[in-house]
Formats: C-alpha cells, structure tokens, sequence
C-alpha cells in the first residue's frame, strides 16, 4: 500500500495493454480501485483477473473513447459502483505514421477522434464531479512528439499530442484550485501502439521501437504524480529511453 494512492478509484482509459494495464496492475497493488476501460472486453477481463488474483480491486467497463455518450455513461457507473471517482488517466490512443503526401485522411480522423476527443470527452465526463467534490486528478497521455514535431510522417499524430498537452496546461489554470491536471509525455514504450501503423512506414516504426522501454517505466512515473500530496501537483513527466535522441 502506498500512502496517496492507498483508496483512490481510478480510471484508465486504454487499460487492456501497455501502459494502460500496467497502470492498473501498479496502482491496485499500491492500494488504488482501479477501474479499467476500453474496446476489447475480453483482455480488460484478464488484468482484473490478475489484478485480483494479487489480491487487488478491478474491474471492467466495456468503452470506445469517440463516443461521448458512452464516456459519460462509463464515468457515470464507477461513480455508482465505487461510490466516486478520484483520478482519471487518459490513456487510450492511435499512432499511424505515415507521410501527409498519402492523404490518409481516415487515419487523421481516428487519430483526432482517440488521441485529441476521446481525451476531451474524459475530461468532459470526470471534471463536474471533480470539481463538485472539490478534489480530483486528471493525468492525460501526451507524448515526446508532443514536444518535437515527429517528421516526417508523425506530423497529424503530433499535431493531436501538441494539443493534449495544451489542453492540460490550459485545464491546470482553469481548476487547478481544486483538481490537479498532469501531462505524461512518454519516448518509445514497449506497447501495441506501434502496430497502429501500416503500409510504407510500419518497418520504420518497428525499427524505432527497438530501443523502447517496458510500459512499467511509465507506470511507475504516473504512480509518482498520483501518490503525491494533494497540496503537489506533477504538471508534466518526459520519460524516454535512454538510449533515444527524438
């Protein structure tokens, strides 16, 4: 049990892989509720099942992001079954890299719809009751290629990540008062986002994620901003591999 994180109900948006599950699987055994949402039921259901089998608390909510209704809903039944909801981390996301030159125009709609709205209909769906408890903390995904334009071929997906971490910068001045706001902007992490990307790219893409880090590199900093006093607030964490120069 870790004093800050011990008790809070916790959602993670993306939570059936990568960073999303092993988020989940570090803040239950540190003692949070966690409450994990995503697409595909079936693997949310086999990290509550490990989460339990350690004898942590889990469980599972069926969610596609790009729908506002259903954030809201999903939102809406944590709180009634936990009885609240402290953090909420905006995990879930697409990285298909690609040249604007091919005007794949349906991949910078999934993109803008995960990575940029579906963080917005999170926020959205948590922030009334947070502010209406008067406590809470949002903790959205960005990326290192929300520092760096990621090009060529990364131009629309950084362009969606230089918008979440505005929008968390922006949201901190807005509620900072009373809910905390941080930007997790992770480098190469071993997960199934790089098989987001297909065609011409894909080799490129894989070859950069050779030097990737485990996703429990991540989990452990976003456990560090959540188990911080309520009176500290972890605006933003870069956390890269060592060995990547992006």
């Amino acid at each position: 049990m870790t004093k800050g994180i011990e008790g809070k109900v916790v959602l993670i948006t993306g939570g059936s892989t990568g960073i999303g599950a092993e988020t989940a699987r570090l803040l239950a055994e540190r003692g949070a509720k966690v409450a994990i949402a995503a697409r595909r039921k079936d693997r949310l259901d086999e990290v509550v099942a490990d989460i339990a089998a350690s004898g942590g608390t889990a469980r599972s909510y069926a969610l596609d992001v790009t729908d506002k209704s259903a954030v809201q809903s999903v939102v809406a039944a944590i709180i009634a079954d936990f009885g609240r909801l402290d953090v909420l981390i905006n995990n879930a996301g697409l990285m298909p890299i690609r040249p604007m030159a091919e005007v794949n125009t349906d991949e910078w709609d999934q993109m803008i719809d995960v990575n940029l709205k579906g963080t917005l209909y999170g926020i959205a769906a948590a922030l009334p009751s947070f502010l209406e408890q008067g406590s809470g903390h949002i903790i959205n995904l960005s990326s290192v290629a929300g520092i760096k334009v990621f090009a060529p071929g990364g131009t629309v997906y950084s362009g969606t990540k230089f918008a979440v971490s505005a929008i968390s910068e922006g949201l901190r001045h807005e509620v900072g008062e009373k809910v905390r706001v941080t930007s997790i902007e992770p480098g190469a992490v071993e997960s199934d986002l790089k098989f987001t990307t297909s065609g011409t790219a894909a080799e490129t893409v894989l070859d950069f994620y050779k030097q990737a880090i485990p996703a429990a590199s991540v989990a452990r900093a976003i456990a560090f901003a959540v188990e911080q006093p309520d009176d500290v607030d972890v605006n933003a964490i870069v956390i890269r591999p060592t060995a990547q120069q992006f």
